[in-house]
């Protein structure tokens, strides 16, 4: 199996602060935020919802993906998560079966 990478997006509600990210064990990660294992800026802020997240076959492309992201507008950052999400839901449970 090939390791993949994710970029993705939490949130603390709809319109609320937002964290973009890069890991390659998606559930792991999000797993680590929602319960505060690392001091940051997420345990800070009680930024754990995971809103949007693509999937990248390359480290490379991943980082890429994540920097540009992360130099975006607000709005743009928004419009990307409402485009596949448009209510914000936590996606965890679902992707987590």
């Amino acid at each position: 199996m090939d390791k993949k990478f994710y970029v993705y997006i939490l949130a603390t509600g709809k319109h609320g602060t937002l964290y973009i990210g890069l890991t390659s064990n998606l559930l792991k990660r999000i797993w680590e935020h929602k319960y505060k294992v690392f001091e940051g800026f997420t345990e800070k802020h009680d930024v754990s919802e995971l809103v949007y997240f693509e999937i990248y076959d390359t480290f490379d492309e991943a980082v890429k993906r994540e920097k540009n992201m992360k130099a975006w507008q607000r709005a743009w950052k928004i419009h990307l998560i409402e485009e596949s999400n448009p209510h914000w839901r936590d996606i965890y449970d679902e992707i987590n079966r």
